[in-house]
């Protein structure tokens, strides 16, 4: 009797579609993804950890009101007005005897710093007490040409007034001049909401990034 071959099982084919590798391309935007990311990060990381001062004392030679541009009518808008307003207090209070608002027509055809300083005059400020410095177009000159005036007037601290969300990226700034400074936040005048305030975080951690990468050494300030 014959005997019978015991039968095979059948191949299964693996159906499954083979790995595509990624590309030359693919993989290029892979690291540019991959930089930007860690640009960010560390970004973030710096705004965390930037410095809200270089001192410890409470009366200065000078208040720095840091410029943002006014409206298309030539108007403080609000963000503006909250940092004159916080200006203002903080020269009622004594910390300064004299204000310096900076900001050029960075943005519009009205120069930043004299809108500023109409602002301050109408609530009481003398004029005698305001320096304008008009052609800062970024905050590196801001504080250079702030620092500038005060070189000239032989003065050597100063409080810097400006949006919580700005003075991260201004203290990094201001921490590599030759003076002894602190930050002032300006409360805002019109209520935000967590959206808001985190448009305006990740919009300054951009602008910070810029610094980091770019403008640290391309535009720093030569006093």
């Amino acid at each position: 009797m014959q005997r019978q071959r015991p039968s095979r099982r059948p191949r299964h084919r693996n159906l499954a579609a083979p790995r595509r590798r990624l590309g030359w391309r693919g993989r290029g935007i892979l690291a540019v993804c991959v930089v930007v990311v860690a640009v960010f990060v560390w970004a973030a990381v710096a705004r965390a950890l930037a410095p809200t001062s270089n001192t410890a004392r409470t009366r200065f030679d000078v208040i720095i009101v840091l410029g943002s541009p006014a409206d298309s009518d030539g108007n403080p808008t609000p963000q503006q007005l909250a940092r004159v307003d916080e200006g203002v207090r903080e020269y009622d209070r004594g910390v300064a005897p004299r204000m310096i608002m900076t900001g050029g027509a960075g943005h519009n055809q009205f120069v930043e710093a004299e809108v500023m300083a109409r602002a301050a005059e109408s609530q009481g400020i003398p004029a005698s007490a305001i320096f304008v410095e008009p052609r800062a177009r970024d905050t590196i000159e801001n504080a250079c040409y702030a620092e500038r005036i005060m070189k000239a007037h032989s003065w050597s601290s100063a409080e810097i007034v400006s949006s919580a969300s700005h003075l991260p990226r201004a203290g990094m700034i201001f921490n590599r001049l030759p003076v002894e400074w602190r930050a002032r936040g300006a409360e805002p005048l019109e209520p935000q909401t967590g959206m808001d305030k985190a448009l305006a975080a990740t919009w300054e951690t951009l602008k910070t990034a810029r610094y980091l990468v770019y403008a640290d050494w391309a535009e720093r300030c030569q006093p």
